[in-house]
């Protein structure tokens, strides 16, 4: 459980699921930068009893506000190389946008990743128009890279995404 002033960011946990599975499938919630494509609750029910949304591809966190419901949820997995891993997130209800808690879970993310496994960079991908995930991307120490362009369908059309990266050496010097 990695603990912040605003949030902590932790497993799920069995009793969380049912609300888990109704936040993740709120397609209304999703907006424009998020696909509309869900998953079965029954699909999820068996990969969180196989693997508890933990496997070294990659692994899923709750982001828990200081009453304990969950607000969203922040993800890393593989990316293109063994030393890179890329990190995903997702504010639940936009009421709560502008709060801090993406940007605090994030950060509590990179600074757990790079402390505790040997990886040398981290990735956010982001629409470049997702003013608030450019901003949590910036206010982590992520730099822009450039513009995959059209590399995402979402919404019936295609989108560019800017890739963000943060290596550790400028991760180390954030932390100093």
């Amino acid at each position: 459980m990695l603990k912040g002033s605003l949030c902590t960011v932790r497993h799920l946990v069995t009793a969380d699921l049912n609300a888990f599975i109704a936040l993740v499938n709120d397609l209304p919630s999703r907006g424009d930068y998020f696909s509309p494509h869900f998953k079965s609750p029954e699909t999820m029910r068996k990969e969180f009893m196989q693997h508890g949304f933990v496997t070294d591809d990659s692994e899923l966190f709750v982001i828990e506000d200081t009453a304990h419901h969950v607000v969203g949820v922040i993800t890393h997995f593989k990316s293109r190389t063994p030393v890179t891993r890329e990190i995903g997130y997702r504010l639940f209800d936009p009421k709560l946008a502008g709060r801090g808690y993406v940007t605090e879970a994030c950060k509590l993310l990179v600074d757990y990743l790079f402390k505790v496994h040997p990886y040398h960079r981290l990735e956010l991908l982001t629409a470049p128009e997702n003013v608030a995930s450019v901003r949590v991307a910036q206010k982590c120490g992520f730099r822009a890279e450039g513009t995959l362009r059209q590399s995402f369908f979402i919404n019936g059309r295609y989108q560019d995404v800017t890739i963000f990266s943060l290596l550790r050496p400028e991760w180390e010097a954030l932390t100093l």
